[in-house]
């Protein structure tokens, strides 16, 4: 590659990521080769592009007036060379996919032997957890998630809707009783909360009444920052639960789980997959992106 073309490409994960390290790493290349990349495009452009501390890095207004000019035309010539490459490449490589616990032990490791048989040159990466990972800053190429989008850098591509069901076991019913509305989950009911990966706060019950939301959340013995072990705290006896119907659905038909308060569930949240708008959409991406949703839809 062209050491300019180079430079203003590292130039522009340098802003994105907002450190010449984090930069660095998802490029996979020494940080002293991005900074004397830097160095070079400065001087080329008799310009600074980042005021530089030891402790933080900050584009300049120049480098933010470049950035918006270089980002538009790096993207017209990735969409170039894609449309004069992408039907002759054969998709191959590494792609790094992140993924739920859930998604990926019930959704998509179930469905990948399909994509694998389409495309044996593709070697697949998969992360799973419960943290969103920055798609930006971190080295995946797409995510599959459920819930709006925060980061207008990205595109999201709808693959199926998520329902809600609220559970207990029966062992749990019969020793607590079986809650007939929503309000009646304040009476002491004991509750296992999921406590989200990335801020460390409880999702509370919530339930619509009268299109009012209700949001149950009260003293609890346990909390869980996991879905799959969030699942195994209900059907531990622990606690009432709330989670999507596809997580639960085996439990609930051999009857380990039964679903309560059906008339007063959430809206349906949607399943996605993510990936940074401003980014090359390799061969091997856009096959996946494809099937993921002509396999899931």
């Amino acid at each position: 590659m062209d050491h300019h073309l180079l430079a203003i490409r590292v130039f522009n994960r340098v802003v994105e990521t907002g450190g010449f390290t984090r930069a660095a790493d998802s490029l996979r290349m020494p940080k002293a080769t991005v900074t004397k990349l830097i160095q070079n495009l400065e001087n080329h452009l008799q310009t600074k592009l980042f005021q530089r501390t030891t402790r933080s890095v900050s584009v300049t207004s120049e480098g933010e007036c470049y950035y918006r000019r270089t980002v538009k035309w790096l993207a017209e010539l990735e969409q170039m060379e894609n449309h004069m490459t992408d039907s002759q490449a054969v998709p191959q490589g590494v792609l790094r996919i992140d993924a739920g616990g859930s998604t990926a032990r019930q959704v998509l490791l179930p469905a990948l032997h399909d994509f694998i048989a389409r495309y044996p040159q593709i070697q697949i990466d998969l992360g799973v957890g419960d943290r969103n990972i920055d798609l930006i800053n971190d080295s995946a190429d797409c995510v599959i998630r459920s819930g709006p989008l925060a980061d207008s850098n990205l595109i999201a591509r709808p693959l199926f809707p998520l329902q809600w069901v609220t559970c207990a076991t029966p062992g749990y019913l019969a020793l607590h009783g079986t809650p007939q509305h929503p309000c009646d989950l304040e009476q002491g009911y004991p509750l296992a909360h999921y406590r989200h990966a990335v801020n460390d706060r409880i999702q509370p019950l919530q339930f619509i009444d009268k299109g009012k939301t209700i949001e149950i959340q009260h003293r609890y013995p346990i909390s869980v920052n996991e879905s799959n072990a969030h699942l195994a705290s209900g059907l531990a006896g622990l606690g009432i639960i709330q989670t999507f119907r596809f997580m639960a659905q085996a439990h609930l038909e051999k009857g380990n789980l039964l679903s309560l308060l059906d008339n007063w569930q959430p809206p349906d949240e949607k399943m996605y997959v993510v990936y940074p708008s401003n980014r090359h959409l390799s061969a091997k991406l856009r096959v996946f992106i494809d099937w993921a949703v002509e396999r899931f839809q």
